[in-house]
């Protein structure tokens, strides 16, 4: 795929429309209870303001559907916005019309500006032609650095980019590049860890990784599934009883492509759903009738770090068990440790993304270990999936 970055682009004097993703959480009194998205904005607006250009922002905020709805109003964000660029941030009532042209209009040299929520406009998520047009008016170039809304063709993320000159900001190009790095054109062996709760939301996911990874961990709840499919008795754990037939099939895809499946060879399994509560470890195949399985055992952890020894690139998304509970962090965090271990000292590509991989890793305390982490949710598993994102495919022009 060909797209352009900030690097290709003459930005000097001209008003360069950014799409960014700063839909961040707030608290009761309009506080940014977490500014992670908003940060990794700071480089894109930083490097269009070094060459000359004037960013002007839009972005979503929340669900409106269509209409105003004063609570998701983006001026909420421009105190956490102006915290993180150091600098005053502009703002537009509206993100079309008299309002936004008359805000970069009046946008001066090293100024940046937010639009109003495009979302407050149904015209947004319709991707409709005319909605797109009114935005592509505000300036001369366009940037998205939105990769997390990548994968929904709206106006702001796909209607624009076909009509202005185009390219990735610098977050979306690092999440292209991770992403190419781990699954496009990977060093091998790839190693694929998949977690969650169900089989059922990661069908396509699974389908599409057996054919592009050498070695394949599946934990949480979905193993307890390939178990069950086996046989297995998994007591009274999570499980989709009715997916077995699916996951045999996925299991026979994988032996044909020469992938190996890597399920639980032992567990760890309690009586009820809580920290610290009486818990055990027995093999895959010795789940009481009355007990759940909560985390992978550590006959499972010592082979999941053999494999990891031999890879060359990891890619992750999901736990391989509840590691919101103690003592079932335990499996996750050591794997992670060991990923952390291989990142460093052996040069191993890891990226992970998704909302729950996300948590483990940073409550492992290994944020900052990873080659790469992705903020995307929906995104980064559609990417995973093999499925063209929109947003991105806009990009591709040349």
């Amino acid at each position: 795929m060909a797209w352009k970055t900030l690097d290709d682009m003459d930005l000097a004097g001209k008003v360069v429309l950014v799409r960014v993703d700063i839909n961040v959480p707030v608290d009761e009194a309009g506080n940014v209870t977490d500014a992670t998205r908003i940060d990794r904005v700071v480089p894109t607006v930083q490097d269009i303001v070094a060459k000359g250009g004037k960013p002007v922002l839009m972005a979503h905020f929340g669900r409106p559907k269509g209409q105003p709805v004063p609570e998701m109003s983006l001026k909420t964000i421009l105190p956490a916005l102006e915290a993180a660029f150091g600098m005053p941030v502009k703002f537009a009532t509206d993100c079309i019309g008299g309002p936004a042209k008359e805000a970069v209009g009046a946008l001066g040299d090293g100024e940046v500006l937010l639009l109003e929520n495009t979302r407050f406009h149904k015209e947004e998520t319709e991707n409709d032609a005319v909605f797109a047009a009114s935005l592509a008016a505000l300036g001369g170039v366009y940037v998205n650095d939105a990769f997390s809304a990548a994968h929904r063709a709206h106006a702001s993320t796909e209607g624009i980019a076909r009509l202005l000159p185009a390219c990735a900001g610098r977050l979306m190009e690092a999440e292209l590049s991770a992403l190419e790095a781990a699954l496009g054109n990977p060093a091998r062996p790839v190693v694929a860890v998949v977690g969650g709760a169900k089989v059922s939301t990661k069908l396509d996911l699974l389908g599409n990784l057996v054919g592009k990874v050498d070695h394949l961990v599946i934990g949480g709840g979905m193993a307890n599934t390939f178990l069950a499919a086996q046989g297995i008795n998994v007591g009274k754990s999570l499980c989709e009883h009715d997916l077995a037939d699916t996951a045999r099939e996925i299991l026979d895809k994988a032996e044909a492509a020469g992938c190996e499946i890597i399920l639980p060879r032992d567990v760890v399994i309690a009586w009820e759903f809580a920290a610290n509560t009486r818990h055990e470890t027995v093999a895959a195949d010795a789940c009481p009738a009355d007990a759940m399985i909560f985390d992978a055992g550590p006959e499972t952890l010592a082979y999941i770090t053999s494999v990891l020894g031999g890879a060359k690139t990891l890619i992750m998304n999901g736990p391989l068990g509840v590691f919101e509970l103690e003592p079932f962090h335990k499996g996750t965090f050591e794997m992670l440790d060991e990923i952390a271990r291989l990142t460093k000292e052996n040069g191993l590509v890891s990226v992970g993304g998704g909302g729950d991989t996300v948590s483990a890793i940073n409550a492992s305390g290994h944020g900052e270990d990873f080659t790469y982490v992705s903020t995307a949710g929906g995104a980064f598993l559609e990417w995973m999936e093999g499925k063209e994102l929109p947003g991105v495919a806009a990009l591709d022009q040349d």
